[in-house]
């Protein structure tokens, strides 16, 4: 798995290894054959050249049955990419890792604008999740897939997946999310901050934010998932590392916390002296796409 490295816009410090862009465009989805499996890179569903989204899609699809994952890089909201997730680290592919384990499920696995400080300041983030989903649910009959969705996302990812599915119901809401070491609560990732430089975190969500806490209250409360979890969220599960240095584990915590009081089926994964993904590992890795695999499939019917 290409991880990434926290990179503040103002102090060089990595959050997650960045990787290459894909290169090629194809922006439209057309000229799918249901027959066989194919993949349609960099197809764009905004009118920023950020707005793309790799589609793989499996043979056989229809309507009724080819279910939905969509994918969601981290990088601290201003760093990373879509190629980060279809390139070998750690012995896995991503997109691979799941292609062979949901061989039923179309994968969209998307790009979005990224904060430079100054430009694509948050919610921006947040509105281009929105506009892949819908671009996605709107070309349901184009593709062939169902209204039966998974978000998985990593890092920064990860919240913007848990955002989208807990806080929209439309264009529709997920069967299951995924996290993968997810903030959920900015204000208290902001007041809190772990690791042995907590200041930088405070730095990079000031800069992708635009604001801190004290001077914005209201729009790191709507930006932060756990705000809006209620009785028919999805059900949820989330992996994290109980030494993370830059993602608290209580930030999942939080989640699980509140899913659990409203009656939400969740599952949260705690992996002893691991940290922000980077070292986990070819082992732990297989036990936690073995244990996104069970849940999807308990969840996803």
């Amino acid at each position: 798995m290409k991880l990434r490295k926290l990179l503040p816009l103002v102090v060089v410090i990595s959050f997650f290894i960045s990787c290459k862009k894909s290169g090629s465009d194809n922006s439209g989805g057309g000229g799918t054959n249901p027959a066989t499996a194919q993949m349609l890179p960099n197809v764009s569903y905004g009118t920023d050249a950020a707005q793309k989204m790799d589609i793989y899609l499996p043979a056989n699809r229809t309507t009724a049955t080819t279910k939905v994952i969509v994918l969601v890089h981290g990088g601290a909201w201003s760093s990373g990419d879509k190629a980060d997730l279809s390139t070998l680290q750690f012995g896995m592919v991503i997109t691979d890792t799941l292609k062979s384990r949901f061989p039923d499920y179309a994968i969209f696995n998307i790009n979005y604008r990224l904060s430079t400080g100054t430009a694509n300041l948050f919610p921006t983030q947040e509105n281009d999740m929105k506009a892949a989903v819908q671009f996605i649910f709107d070309h349901a009959a184009e593709y062939l897939i169902s209204n039966k969705y998974v978000f998985i996302g990593e890092s920064a990812g990860a919240h913007l997946s848990m955002l989208q599915g807990f806080k929209y119901s439309t264009p529709l809401k997920p069967k299951v999310i995924v996290s993968l070491f997810g903030p959920s609560d900015l204000t208290d990732m902001y007041n809190n901050p772990v690791g042995p430089n907590p200041t930088i975190t405070q730095l990079v969500l000031a800069q992708t934010i635009g604001a801190t806490p004290t001077t914005n209250a209201a729009l790191y409360t709507n930006s932060s998932p756990v705000t809006f979890i209620a009785a028919g969220s999805p059900p949820t599960i989330l992996l994290h590392g109980s030494a993370d240095p830059l993602v608290n584990p209580s930030q999942s915590v939080a989640v699980q916390t509140k899913l659990t009081a409203v009656g939400v089926a969740n599952q949260y994964v705690l992996y002893a002296g691991k940290g922000h993904g980077d070292d986990w590992g070819d082992a732990i890795y297989k036990d936690a796409f073995n244990k996104i695999q069970a849940f999807i499939t308990a969840n996803v019917q």
